[in-house]
């Protein structure tokens, strides 16, 4: 027998001999009337009534010491022979586990050591842990076990209860900006006839009330817009997207993302949102537009660089791509080995641009004026006499993306032929073309204003405000390969 088996034998031992003295150790409830944190606060001699978890326990003969943690604090209580019933002191001594929950009745005070502790008078048993947690002094290590894991991540790894708590607070101070601004929060469907809005594969799965198949949301995009089409001016919605599609550092199937969508406005506009919304944030929850993020100081203080697609490449590819034709791209793409989706100038582009300059752009950068295969939905540049490029801006910061934009496409005709072109990319065998969404289509047909229209990427925003280096630290249940049994 194996030293955890030996553990969990002699635990479920101490519940039947606890039940057989008429001791429920599963009670239904306990009326807890202090958090942790108010206990440390309390002035020396207030009497208080507790709970949580026991995390140490430590007997010396007439005195047990052991630390107590619950959401918001941990702190020390004594059971003292004398102080407590001597039943119940013999209870603490020889069923109490680390890793058990109890209630506590006491007096705070302060140790010799002048450590603000809780000298118990009465204590109850609220769960009997059955499987031991890890040792303090080697922990959790395991990056995959703590992932799996996470319930036993935040017992040993304080710290990692810290990141998750800052996570909420960058939402919520995502949320304070825009509705300062007047935008209306919304929600969109996860499960979709149609799905469409980015460039990506999706989950499959069956409705069988209706007998059809569905998709997992790529995207919020397409119903945002049928806002704007019904009135709304200003919307966002902070939703789980889904797209079946790899998994590194910057990316999860399953992630948050934040669309918002305003009329009368265009990429400019999105842009001045985008930059002023991580500015607000990062002196929101940290105090400081500065982050240490792999060993490097970045700086999310308004303005942000402002750099085309074209200029990029010439800075870190050395080449004019507005001076080649595709025949020339193509012989510079193989020569240095760059993947790039069909040979086309646009898609050649922006081949080039994502293996030499994505992973070079440290500092918080818009990337502008993207080539116009890269996506459907989006306005000509007005100022581009080629028709090459699009009102696009992709946000770079540490080598990711953090979010895309649009001055969004409005013309019907325009839209349908655009989408009709995706189709049949699609049926060619493009898994992550859009497909044709004929509703969406007479919703822009309807009439639907100039509009200017960004996507977030949340957990990429909590990983660099947080110093998070992977996209699984900021999840608290990222996805996990399937354990073998």
């Amino acid at each position: 027998m194996g030293r955890e088996e030996q553990i969990v034998d002699e635990r479920f031992k101490k519940i039947k001999e606890l039940r057989n003295q008429g001791i429920e150790v599963y009670p239904h409830k306990f009326d807890k009337k202090n958090n942790i944190e108010e206990c440390l606060k309390s002035k020396l001699g207030t009497s208080v009534k507790t709970a949580g978890r026991l995390i140490t326990k430590r007997d010396i003969g007439k005195i047990i010491f052991s630390n107590l943690r619950d959401n918001g604090g941990e702190i020390q209580i004594v059971f003292q022979k004398g102080e407590i019933k001597d039943k119940d002191f013999e209870l603490v001594g020889k069923y109490m586990d680390v890793g058990d929950f109890i209630g506590v009745e006491g007096k705070v005070f302060k140790t010799k050591t002048n450590q603000i502790s809780i000298l118990v008078k009465k204590f109850e048993i609220l769960s009997k842990a059955i499987l031991p947690l890890p040792s303090k002094f080697h922990g959790l290590q395991d990056k995959e076990e703590r992932y799996r894991k996470r319930y036993l991540d935040l017992i040993m790894n304080p710290e990692v209860k810290a990141v998750f708590d800052k996570r909420e607070k960058i939402i919520d101070s995502v949320r304070e900006f825009l509705k300062k601004k007047e935008f209306k929060e919304v929600d969109t469907p996860y499960l979709q006839s149609i799905y469409g809005g980015a460039n990506a594969k999706p989950f499959e799965t069956h409705l069988n009330a209706l007998n059809m198949k569905l998709f997992l949301a790529i995207s919020p995009e397409l119903y945002l817009k049928r806002l704007i089409v019904g009135g709304y001016d200003k919307v966002f919605t902070i939703a789980r997207n889904f797209r079946n599609e790899g998994i590194d550092r910057w990316h999860n199937p399953e992630f948050t993302m934040m669309e918002i969508y305003q009329a009368y406005a265009d990429y400019y506009d999105m842009m001045e949102l985008f930059e002023n919304i991580y500015e607000y944030c990062a002196k929101k929850v940290n105090g400081t537009t500065k982050v240490k993020f792999r060993d490097k100081v970045v700086d999310f203080k308004t303005p942000w660089k402002r750099v085309t697609m074209r200029n990029a490449i010439k800075e870190y590819a050395k080449i004019d791509v507005e001076q080649m034709d595709v025949e020339e791209l193509e012989k510079f793409a193989k020569k240095n080995k760059i993947k790039y989706k069909e040979k086309t100038w646009g898609w050649l582009v922006q081949g080039i641009f994502e293996d030499l300059c994505e992973n070079k752009i440290e500092q918080p950068t818009f990337i502008l004026d993207h080539p116009l295969e890269t996506t459907p939905l989006c306005k000509n540049h007005r100022n581009d006499k080629t028709c090459r490029l699009i009102e696009r801006f992709e946000p770079f910061c540490m080598g990711a993306e953090l979010g895309n934009a649009y001055s969004e496409l409005n013309d019907p005709v325009l839209q349908r032929k655009l989408l009709e072109e995706q189709q049949k990319m699609l049926k060619k065998g493009d898994e992550e073309a859009n497909p044709l969404d004929e509703d969406f289509i007479n919703a822009i047909e309807t009439g639907m204003p100039p509009t200017g229209g960004l996507g977030l990427g949340i957990d990429r925003m909590i990983m660099l405000l947080t110093e998070q280096d992977s996209i699984r630290d900021v999840l608290l249940f990222p996805f996990m390969k399937a354990e073998e049994k």
